[in-house]
């Protein structure tokens, strides 16, 4: 699934008025503006927030893994007792305890490796 951020659509729109030199004036003197605004602001309304937390590729696979069998509370106490299936994501859950329940929680995240949002269903 291809996300888009609120930040990209900013990006995109920046874009734009680059493209535009303040110079250019519309009739009434007016600078002249892409004529796309409202379509962008639908667009951020609708784009994911940017500050999605950021876990590793390990732990994201733990979670898609765990979600609707499990509940966070039983996840953050197993990875507490080093009973995941890997070291490494009970050490990084227990070095990471709100990350991990805000990406629980949002049902989106962002993998660290692949820099790819990505949540329960992707």
């Amino acid at each position: 699934m291809n996300y888009e951020t609120k930040r990209d659509v900013l990006e995109k729109l920046t874009e734009c008025y680059a493209e535009v030199s303040d110079a250019y004036t519309d009739e009434t003197g007016s600078p002249y503006y892409c004529d796309d605004e409202q379509n962008y602001l639908s667009e951020y309304d609708a784009a994911l927030p940017d500050d999605l937390p950021t876990i590793l590729e390990c732990v994201s696979k733990e979670i898609k893994d765990g979600y609707g069998k499990n509940s966070l509370l039983d996840e953050l106490a197993w990875a507490n007792r080093d009973a995941l299936p890997s070291s490494k994501v009970s050490e990084w859950i227990n070095d990471n305890e709100t990350l991990f329940a805000e990406a629980w929680s949002r049902g989106l995240w962002v993998v660290k490796e692949t820099g790819e949002v990505t949540g329960y269903d992707d």
